[in-house]
């Protein structure tokens, strides 16, 4: 009788014990919204997981409620309004359109955002250093007029240069600013073609053959979702396309110099960790990418008959032989 009882009393107390544990372990739940489905976000969204799991935040203790805006304005507001009342943890907006919309409409719970070139501008953040609102994040901001000049290493008599872009995205406005600024100092004169969605990017891509000796492609999530399509019509009249990040280089781009974005979602992941630890975003900086790298596609040149300048070569830090349509 006795031994029954100090069985129960253990089965009861493991049972308690089992209980309180249970109901102690938090389960975060977390947003993410992406504008589009193109590699540099891919990769940026992949990081986030990555950067949380290293924090110890995992598929243990966290759901992801994913939504993806297909690269539609209205259904990032859409999407917004939709985590607003989800009684979420923490969101994560990637892209510039996504964390626009965020800010506009969700004002108590923790935003971070990546792949936004120029926060400010954007009106997501107050500045860099103090954002002073429940969003903050990282940078995609590239080294435009680098990338620039690497092109003139590649083409040293061009004289006019295409441009793609969405004006309809002020991180790709930015960007244009800088590649006229910088052009203009070359002596290069600047060809735009503009689009409003991803229908029209092959018509724009098209208008600008037989006037430019190469296109390059800042950030525009627009035209990188659609960048085959691009790379279909530019390799037909053997113009070069230079990229802004890796993806791009990675589908047929010649080259550029730029920043790993799964690395900047993995940075991303850790700002998290911290908000969720109990920071305070409007009193943690946005943060940038400090290490750049040289992405170099040998095959796309090679279809192009476009020679490598050794120097390129050289100093490459990742080197692609073959092109993936992804």
């Amino acid at each position: 009788m006795k031994n029954n009882i100090s069985i129960l009393f253990v089965l009861t107390l493991m049972l308690v014990l089992i209980t309180t544990l249970t109901v102690g372990a938090q389960e975060y739940r977390i947003g993410i919204s992406q504008f589009v489905e193109h590699p540099a976000l891919d990769s940026a969204r992949e990081g986030f997981i990555q950067g949380l799991a290293e924090e110890g935040f995992t598929e243990d203790n966290v759901k992801f409620i994913e939504q993806n805006a297909q690269a539609d304005f209205a259904t990032a507001q859409s999407i917004a309004q939709q985590f607003k009342s989800n009684n979420l943890d923490l969101i994560l907006a990637i892209a510039t359109p996504n964390a626009q919309a965020a800010a506009n409409v969700i004002k108590n719970t923790p935003v971070l955002f990546t792949a936004v070139t120029d926060p400010v501008e954007a009106g997501i953040v107050n500045s860099m250093e103090s954002p002073g609102g429940n969003l903050t994040g990282t940078t995609d901001m590239n080294p435009v007029a680098q990338q620039i000049e690497l092109i003139k290493e590649f083409i040293p008599g061009i004289t006019d240069l295409g441009v793609l872009y969405n004006p309809g995205e002020v991180n790709s406005v930015v960007q244009v600013d800088i590649v006229k600024e910088t052009t203009e100092a070359m002596g290069i004169k600047l060809h735009e073609a503009t689009v409003s969605n991803s229908s029209e990017v092959s018509l724009a891509a098209s208008a600008l053959i037989g006037d430019v000796d190469a296109i390059y492609v800042p950030t525009d999530n627009i035209i990188v979702s659609a960048l085959p399509s691009v790379l279909n019509i530019t390799n037909e009249n053997n113009i070069p396309v230079f990229a802004s990040e890796n993806g791009q280089v990675r589908q047929g781009a010649i080259a550029t110099l730029g920043i790993d974005y799964k690395l900047l979602g993995i940075q991303t992941g850790k700002m998290a960790a911290k908000i969720l630890n109990g920071a305070a975003t409007a009193e943690m900086p946005v943060e940038s990418s400090d290490e750049l790298k040289l992405y170099l596609n040998t095959k796309a040149a090679e279809t192009l008959g476009l020679e490598i300048p050794a120097a390129v070569s050289e100093r490459a830090n990742v080197i692609y032989d073959q092109i993936t349509q992804e």
